[in-house]
């Protein structure tokens, strides 16, 4: 019986160096690489991801790559809103944004969130800054009227990123809240997934990585076995056209395919509710969720 213990503990230690093995070539790939990730969904919410994240951030940083974090906090702002007595509202995804829900939307992205996330990355050994896009004039907004004057919702007109690069020469990780001053003086609030497509393309990153509460992208939701695994710009635009992604997956895919534009090499789609999905999306041969490419 013990033989058989033993036997199975060194099955597992071999099956555990298999799958380093297997990481190597993309070790090396990557190694001096940007990748920018969205952090956002359950995986900001739900404690035990949470320390998965910054745990695969950190062995990121680790192997040599650089890792730059975009996060949002959505839930963190309604909870305060409602506490001060104010319904959160939105028009098409975006929240509409007064100047007491600005005042409550930086302080709750700048001054829990982020230092939350800087702090569980120190914790486990990186060493995180956290930043927004007011700092170093990383982002530069404008009024975003799209859909109407919803306040100081606000667009990405310029990046930045000499702060990024100077953090990132010395080893940083830089987690930025997408929160930014407009040239006439004030400050937005600016969607996470755009200012993270934003800055990926500005930086030229190898990788933007959205962390969401989905699988990635299906031809059909009901079928989880249509899981798409790769598509191309002009493959992602024919889905939207004809409503196979449609909801708040566009705004995502949309993202992906300006960063992939503006020259980010790969976008992926991936979902945060498994435990290590970046790892697996990035270091093993079958990867999950879904890549957007040129």
């Amino acid at each position: 019986m013990i033989a058989v213990v033993e036997e199975n503990k060194i099955m597992e230690a071999i099956e555990k160096a298999n799958i380093l093995v297997e990481a190597l070539p993309y070790i090396k790939n990557f190694r001096g690489k940007t990748f920018v990730i969205k952090y956002g969904g359950n995986a900001m919410v739900d404690d035990r991801l949470k320390h998965m994240v910054m745990e695969d951030i950190v062995l990121l940083k680790f192997v040599g790559i650089n890792p730059v974090i975009i996060h949002g906090g959505g839930p963190e702002i309604n909870d305060v809103l409602r506490k001060l007595g104010k319904k959160p509202q939105f028009v098409n995804g975006l929240r509409v944004t007064d100047r007491e829900t600005m005042e409550v939307v930086e302080m709750v992205l700048t001054g829990k969130v982020n230092k939350e996330i800087v702090s569980y990355i120190n914790r486990y050994g990186g060493k995180a800054i956290g930043l927004s896009g007011k700092d170093g004039g990383l982002v530069t907004a404008g009024k975003d009227l799209s859909n109407g004057d919803l306040g100081f919702v606000g667009y990405v007109k310029d990046v930045n990123t000499e702060v990024i690069q100077l953090l990132v020469r010395e080893d940083y990780i830089p987690v930025i809240a997408p929160v930014a001053i407009g040239e006439d003086g004030e400050t937005y609030n600016i969607n996470a997934d755009t200012v993270a497509g934003e800055i990926a393309g500005s930086l030229g990153a190898e990788k933007l990585i959205m962390l969401t509460d989905v699988e990635g992208i299906y031809k059909d939701y009901r079928d989880k076995g249509s899981l798409i695994s790769s598509l191309d710009i002009k493959t992602a635009l024919s889905y939207i056209e004809k409503g196979i992604i449609d909801g708040g997956m566009i705004p995502k895919v949309l993202c992906c395919i300006n960063a992939i534009e503006k020259g980010v090499k790969k976008t992926h789609i991936i979902d945060g509710r498994m435990p290590h999905s970046m790892l697996l999306e990035i270091f093993t041969h079958r990867g999950i969720g879904t890549m957007v490419v040129r």
